[in-house]
Order: C-alpha cells, then structure tokens, then sequence
C-alpha cells in the first residue's frame, strides 16, 4: 500500500511538473508574441493596388507572360526573369547582373518578392511603385536596352498573342497595346508574388507555428535591436540606410 501511495505521489508531481512547465512555455510565448507584434505585422493575401491599376486575372496572366518574354528586350534573350529569376527566389544570384552586350550594372538585383509592400523600388527609391519600376530596365542601356517604349509597342503590337491579350486585360482601352499597359500588367503580376509563411502565422496567433529554436531565434532578433531596420510587413524595405558605412561599398 505504501508503494502505490509513493507511486501516486510521484505520479501527481511529475503531472503537476509537467502541467507547469506547459504553462510556463504558454505564458512565455504568450508573451514573445506580443513583442513580436509590437515591430511586425503578417503578410495579407495580396498586395493593395494603385485606383488606377485594380488587379484582375486577365492583367495578371498577361503580366506573368511578360514577365517571362526576353522579346521585350533589344537582344532577344533577356527577359525581367533573366535578373529577378521567380526559381531562385526572385534574384539572380549574382553579384551584379548581366545585361546587354554582357554589360554588368552597379548594383545586384534585389528581389521582386513582396515587393509591392515597399515604400518604394530600386535600391535608392527612384520608382515610387511597381508600375514606374518595371519601366526602367526595359529601357536601360545596359539591362534590356530598348531604344524607346515606341520600338516597344511596335514589337508588341506585331504579335497577334499580346493584341488579343491587351485587349482582354484593358477592354476600355481604344488603343490597349501601350507602353503604360506594359509596366501596368507587369505590376499587377508582381502584386501577386506574395510570400507567406510559418511567421505571419506566429503573428497571427499560432503559437506552435515556430519551433522551439525559432522563437529563440525571434527574441534574440529582437533583444539585439535588428528590428530598429527590419521591422513592419517585409521586415524591411519601409526605410532607407547608408551603404558603406561597415564595409566599402
């Protein structure tokens, strides 16, 4: 009888040690997620649009196929996949990238993934969006190097795929094939490549969503004040810093 009493006894405490330590580990990520929501926020679904630029399937599909088409650069050969490549997470992986006349550009392509959430695109903000974006490489000298945005839509326009495409994706348009619709399509393609992941559902509220070595990994980020530069939706691309200031840029 004295063994089963010291057998429930020890039972009981290694339950109530157990029932403790869950508690514990509830409060504390409780509490983790709180910090957390203080400096970040979950990805939506989608990117907001412009009023003048309101996504639809038809945008998006003709958008996608630009996106991929190296006919809207001079050569033939280099398309907006060629430096932001969507298999290898929306970069190159490469220093600087390789364009026309195998010209190389100052600066790595950043990613086009989430991109739409910055405050604004290129390196040092020169785009105030995405459609103001996806004009510049199709012109630049040393990335697509069209001549013109005229040279452009001509090319386009001889192809009878993108007239019936541009027609779908801007119907009031009386002219659809243009240089606006161009950047515009792509744009409303690039708003759809949205990353979610195990994190946004952390924030969320799921707790479980993150591993153990993860929310460690969360409450140093935030103990060692990375998130005074990554922090908000994208964990970054909401401010602009300094290069060089470590490291020659």
């Amino acid at each position: 009888m004295k063994k089963l009493a010291i057998v429930g006894l020890v039972s009981a405490a290694l339950f109530g040690a157990a029932t403790y330590s869950i508690a514990v580990q509830r409060d504390s990520d409780s509490a983790l997620l709180r910090e957390a929501r203080k400096y970040f926020q979950p990805l939506p679904k989608e990117i907001p649009a412009p009023p003048d630029n309101p996504t639809t399937k038809e945008k998006v599909e003709l958008g996608k196929t630009l996106y991929y088409d190296p006919r809207l650069s001079l050569s033939g050969v280099i398309s907006c996949n060629t430096c932001h490549n969507l298999a290898t997470y929306g970069v190159d992986n490469v220093e600087t990238s390789l364009g026309h006349g195998f010209k190389t550009g100052g600066k790595n392509a950043p990613t086009v993934l989430n991109a739409g959430f910055h405050i604004a695109q290129f390196w040092n903000g020169r785009a105030k969006d995405l459609e103001e974006q996806a004009k510049g490489p199709i012109l630049n000298p040393v990335e697509m190097a069209m001549p013109s945005p005229e040279l452009v839509v001509e090319r386009l326009k001889s192809i009878d795929e993108y007239v019936k495409a541009f027609k779908k994706a801007f119907p009031q348009d009386k002219d659809p094939v243009t240089y606006d619709n161009v950047a515009k399509a792509i744009a409303a393609f690039e708003r759809t490549l949205v990353t979610p992941s195990r994190f946004d559902e952390f924030l969320r509220g799921n707790t479980k969503a993150l591993t153990k070595t993860e929310k460690e990994g969360l409450k140093l980020f935030i103990e060692k004040g990375c998130v005074s530069c990554h922090n908000g939706v994208g964990l970054g691309g909401n401010m602009f810093q300094k290069f060089g200031i470590y490291k020659p840029y």
